[in-house]
């Protein structure tokens, strides 16, 4: 009788299938997707710091980074349903929340300075790729009407790194483009103010 329940003992051991137990990641996902209010606070103990880390790369205002910081929150709260573990993980992810509010914030901001019209006195040298570029001098000229005659990621550029005081690497990473394509469209984007100021 032995004999005849060892085989089918080990049989039912082969088709046992071991379970992961669920990660503290996973349990906080399933807790925020269940609208648990306690899951929001502890995600923000666990993560604030390290979002608001990403914010600031980009937002240098302390009030500012602070609302978006919050503002971030919010749509994670909102959107969490939108989360997919299989494609990431969930600081990744949230990581995207803020870095694109951060720079839909800083972008907002660039079409206001575009629409003002609030006369400047010069522009700095620029140095890119060591060859000097001397913006002309635009005290007689609205910023809208002369950065107008640029395309837009152009104006983007311009608008980061010298209306906001953003380095090259910075303005890369805002707008998410390599930092030789930052350069050449920043090169091209003086010369072409330059030729635009000596014609009128």
């Amino acid at each position: 009788m032995l004999a005849l329940i060892l085989p089918y003992s080990k049989v039912e051991t082969q088709n046992l299938k071991v379970v992961n137990p669920l990660s503290e990641e996973d349990i906080l996902v399933a807790e925020l997707k269940s609208a648990d209010p306690l899951a929001i606070q502890k995600l923000y103990k666990m993560y604030a710091g390290s979002l608001n880390g990403i914010i600031r790369r980009i937002i240098k205002h302390d009030e500012v980074a602070e609302d978006i910081l919050q503002d971030t929150f919010i749509k994670i709260w909102k959107s969490i349903a939108l989360y997919d573990s299989s494609k990431g993980k969930l600081f990744t992810w949230m990581a995207n929340v803020a870095k694109n509010l951060a720079i839909d914030y800083v972008r907002s901001r660039a079409h206001l300075n575009l629409g003002k019209t609030d006369d400047i006195t010069a522009m700095p040298v620029e140095i890119v790729d060591n060859k000097a570029y001397v913006l002309p001098n635009m005290d007689t000229i609205g910023i809208k009407q002369l950065l107008m005659h640029l395309k837009s990621d152009q104006q983007e550029i311009i608008d980061l790194i010298y209306f906001n005081g953003f380095t090259h690497v910075q303005a890369a990473e805002i707008l998410n483009i390599p930092l030789g394509t930052i350069k050449t469209k920043l090169r091209l984007a003086i010369l072409k103010l330059r030729t635009y100021f000596n014609e009128n």
